[in-house]
């Protein structure tokens, strides 16, 4: 069987981590996010907010951390491999902000493709912002947007979570695996 390198994307505070959290207590292999890691490394160096400071710095990191990601999960002895979001998640990102960045980040989406992508939809109820999340909740719609059409343009067909209880939630993705 091909290993199956799946990715779950969403706007801040949707339930990615949550519902990761929730795939590593029933024994699946998962990859966190880590845009915090960055964040807070940067914070040990004095940098408060490396995103808003130096968005291109900050999105080269988290480039390399994802296609570091992406080789280890291939490496994997599981079958099956959960991502905390994806390479394209970095070019939405910066399409949000509205900044440019070199081909290289076009070329690392292209040549590191995931076998199937779950779209969390913005979800005000849950949605909390924390030291880390500093977008409010039409900025996290809006970065749903950026997300659906990077994706999109990869040639990704994205599986929208529904809005559920979280085992619901996990069940739905072990549906359509």
């Amino acid at each position: 069987m091909q290993k199956e390198i799946i990715v779950i994307i969403g706007g801040p505070g949707t339930g990615k981590t949550t519902i990761i959290d929730g795939l590593l207590e029933r024994g699946y292999c998962c990859y966190p996010e880590i845009s915090r890691e960055v964040t807070m490394e940067a914070k040990k160096q004095g940098i408060e907010q490396l995103f808003l400071e130096n968005p291109l710095l900050f999105s080269e990191l988290l480039l390399e951390g994802r296609k570091k990601q992406f080789l280890n999960a291939q490496k994997e002895p599981h079958e099956i491999v959960f991502l905390d979001r994806g390479i394209p998640d970095v070019l939405a990102y910066m399409h949000y902000i509205g900044d440019s960045y070199p081909s290289f980040f076009d070329a690392a989406c292209r040549e590191n493709t995931y076998t199937k992508i779950f779209i969390l939809p913005p979800w005000e109820e849950i949605y909390v912002s924390d030291d880390a999340r500093y977008e409010n909740y039409e900025q996290a719609k809006l970065i749903y947007n950026h997300l659906t059409e990077t994706y999109q343009n990869y040639g990704y067909e994205l599986i929208e979570v529904p809005k559920d209880t979280l085992d619901n939630r996990i069940l739905f993705i072990l549906e359509q695996i």
